[in-house]
């Protein structure tokens, strides 16, 4: 489990280099809303009223989300530099590989 969540942190923190990534509940939902989302990704300690909210966002454009077991907000946060919980991952070959390093783990 460590060894795929640190592949997966890895991987968020090369999208976040590569400027590929919006960060924050608002600025993933405007990422979504202009259809740049390809993948929302999230710290297991946000709060159920986020979770709820960013659920209801990418089911309405059929956006792939990802709640990261085990992954808090702090090591989502030094993994991108800086504090957040959710995240748009706005490149599709990197949302790929997030979601086939997380498939693998399931």
């Amino acid at each position: 489990m460590k060894t795929v969540n640190n592949k997966l942190l890895t991987l968020l923190g090369f999208a976040a280099k590569a400027g590929k990534l919006s960060y924050g509940m608002d600025m993933s939902q405007l990422a979504i809303k202009k259809g740049k989302s390809f993948l929302v990704v999230a710290a297991c300690d946000i709060s159920e009223k986020s979770k709820k909210e960013i659920t209801f966002h990418t089911n309405n454009k059929n956006v792939p989300f990802i709640v990261l077991d085990d992954v808090s907000i702090e090591a989502v946060g030094k993994a991108v530099g800086r504090k957040c919980g959710i995240l748009s991952v706005n490149d599709k070959s990197f949302a790929e590989a997030i979601k086939g390093g997380y498939a693998n783990d399931q």
